[in-house]
């Protein structure tokens, strides 16, 4: 049997198949489930700071104007009567997930604005001491999940990245765990950005973070938000941090985590191969049930007894940019040969 342990974050993980923040890690149950069905770690729903925030400012407008930004955000805020998890009580969550699980407990934290003085949309908060208190109440890591859209022509893309690398600076000093910073596809030099959080305190990058986009009603002329869960069909959802991870492998003093279009176990073997310590999900799980984690791994462990790798570890990397015999495959020379240019 292939060795199917893993290393993330500097966590000793039995499996590199961990689900992703969504609402189904709300449930103490669910996160049981995960476990038993061979996840390695859980990350758990995030803490917005917006919720921070609501403490002691209208609920309103979180509810109005943040809900849809995030996939999992959406049916974690059906309406106002359901809001009830606040700080606190996330908080308790993490203690009783640590208590109960034996599995590693990613804690995921949800904002944007920096406390050394950047402020976007809203008011600073307090929001980032909440990423000691996550490792007060036991979390075994962070997940600093950002996405910022910025909407001011005067604000520049170097300003853009201070805030994120600025942001990054204020939590990972503020805790002794590891954490990872999950972000979104663009950034106009990826590389260089991620080099740049990893030297500002990031242990891992999470690529990428899905956001959702809005649509215009043509009936009632409102904008309208749209949760769309990935599917096996989306190919792109998979393929573009599949890329990214494959460029980025080998290069920077930080794990990497695939965490879009996971569906299948060839989905998660690509990751392994181009370089991802663990393959996070979340759309499969929702749409299959918590049992999926079980299939895909049993499938994953019988590809690689077939193709004869001996553990995760040895398969990781092995078809990542630095390691394929033609590197270019993975930059525009790909793009010339795939439209058949000069053919």
């Amino acid at each position: 049997m292939p060795d199917f342990s893993t290393t993330y974050l500097g966590l000793q993980l039995s499996s590199p198949l961990v689900p992703s923040a969504s609402p189904l890690a709300r449930s103490l149950d669910n996160l049981r489930r995960m476990e038993d069905a061979g996840a390695g770690a859980v990350v758990l729903h995030s803490l917005f700071e917006e919720q921070i925030n609501a403490e002691s400012n209208s609920l309103d407008y979180f509810l109005t104007h943040g809900s849809e930004s995030y996939g999992e955000a959406l049916s974690y805020f059906p309406e106002a009567s359901a809001y009830r998890l606040t700080p606190e009580l996330y908080l308790e969550h993490i203690r009783r997930a640590k208590a109960a699980l034996k599995i590693p407990i990613i804690a995921s934290l949800n904002g944007i604005s920096a406390g050394s003085g950047y402020v976007v949309n809203r008011r600073q908060g307090d929001w980032i001491k909440y990423a000691a208190l996550m490792e007060q109440a036991g979390a075994d890591a962070l997940e600093l999940n950002l996405y910022y859209v910025p909407t001011d022509p005067d604000l520049s893309g170097e300003a853009v990245e201070n805030m994120y690398a600025d942001l990054l600076i204020d939590v990972s000093s503020s805790v002794h765990l590891p954490v990872a910073m999950k972000l979104s596809p663009f950034f106009s030099c990826l590389p260089n950005m991620a080099r740049r959080l990893v030297e500002c305190g990031a242990s891992g990058l999470v690529l990428f973070n899905r956001f959702y986009q809005p649509d215009i009603d043509l009936d009632t002329l409102d904008v309208v938000p749209h949760l769309n869960l990935t599917t096996p069909q989306e190919l792109q959802a998979l393929r573009v941090p599949l890329r990214w991870i494959a460029l980025l492998y080998g290069r920077l003093e930080a794990d990497l985590a695939l965490s879009s279009g996971v569906h299948t176990a060839e989905d998660a073997l690509k990751a392994m191969l181009a370089g991802a310590k663990v393959a996070m999900m979340t759309s499969a799980l929702l749409m299959h049930g918590i049992g999926r984690l079980a299939d895909i791994r049993a499938q994953m462990l019988q590809w690689m007894e077939a193709h004869e790798y001996e553990s995760i570890a040895q398969m990781c990397g092995s078809v990542s940019q630095k390691s394929v015999p033609y590197p270019a495959a993975f930059e525009r020379a790909s793009y010339i040969r795939t439209i058949g240019v000069g053919h």
